[in-house]
């Protein structure tokens, strides 16, 4: 569990995995960052467990303390979680039952995001809906069966070690990355929408604009890397972006008929929302336009900039 800044969520998110109905040992290594709240505190409590372990993240990047928390790890299945998310109880038995049904390297589900506030909700409603992140079954469901990637995942310790691990040079996206390693080395990626684990989304709509900048900036370096890892649905929001960009530039100095561009994407936005927000709250709906918009062009501005990996 690579862990920074998580006072809020982490004791939760350990309990949930220590009282898993599993029937075989389970120990939990949390990597931890420099966060700046009590996040080491409440870490220094929970190892009060002999089942729970910390070793220090320096660096405070989540490829890199992932590698150091594999590392300290003793057994062949190795489960990432984040420090924010709930596992359901009987996850892990499952995930470990796929791997033998299946022989795949990882298996893993749905990230099922949950909000709290209306905002929250907003947010959490527009990253399950295909209008606000596309067909990708991690987000939106589906059928079991192999997958380009998974939510978080358990995996087979061999093949974590057969392709070198997580690549650090990946601050986002590295489960992506990782998985397409997976799979270019002859190993199969397994998704089940029985494995759903509640995710807590962000809470602002900057907090949200920053999360899907990064993802359209690691998503375009995970392309260059990886040849094979073009996908059209990445490329639907920086289109939008330039369209809209066109029209308002073309109605300003050729003509009014190019705003059809940026109008018809805000039809798009508003007709989406309102056909899939049945069963929000008032307010939710009210935002939610403006959280679809929000991951759209923020994804779009990500990719459109990502000229260059990016190290920071």
């Amino acid at each position: 569990m690579p862990v920074l800044n998580e006072e809020r969520h982490l004791r939760a998110a350990v309990r949930s995995v220590l009282d898993q109905d599993y029937p075989g040992q389970i120990e939990v290594v949390l990597a931890l960052g420099p966060s700046r709240d009590r996040t080491a505190q409440v870490a220094a409590t929970l190892a009060a467990d002999p089942r729970v372990h910390t070793v220090p993240s320096p660096t405070g990047r989540t490829p890199n303390a992932l590698n150091l928390a594999i590392g300290m790890s003793r057994f062949p299945v190795v489960a990432r979680v984040d420090g924010h998310s709930l596992l359901p109880s009987g996850y892990l038995r499952r995930a470990v039952e796929l791997l033998e049904e299946t022989g795949a390297d990882n298996v893993g589900g749905l990230m099922s995001a949950r909000g709290v506030t209306d905002f929250e909700q907003a947010v959490a409603h527009a990253m399950t809906s295909r209008i606000g992140v596309g067909n990708a079954p991690f987000h939106v469901g589906g059928e079991e069966g192999p997958a380009d990637t998974v939510y978080l995942g358990v995996f087979r310790r061999a093949a974590l070690d057969r392709v070198g691990g997580y690549d650090e040079t990946f601050a986002r996206a590295q489960d992506w990355e990782m998985n397409f390693r997976i799979r270019a080395s002859g190993g199969l990626v397994w998704f089940s929408p029985t494995l759903s684990v509640s995710y807590r989304p962000r809470s602002s709509l900057s907090g949200l604009a920053r999360q899907y900048f990064h993802y359209g900036r690691w998503r375009r370096h995970v392309m260059r890397s990886h040849v094979g890892s073009i996908n059209l649905r990445y490329l639907a929001p920086p289109t939008a972006m330039l369209g809209v960009l066109a029209g308002l530039v073309l109605s300003t100095f050729v003509s009014l008929w190019a705003l059809t561009l940026p109008l018809g994407y805000l039809a798009l936005v508003l007709g989406g929302a309102l056909m899939t927000s049945r069963g929000l709250p008032t307010r939710s709906r009210l935002v939610l336009p403006v959280v679809l918009a929000t991951m759209h062009m923020a994804w779009a501005a990500g990719f459109l900039t990502s000229w260059r990996p990016d190290k920071e």
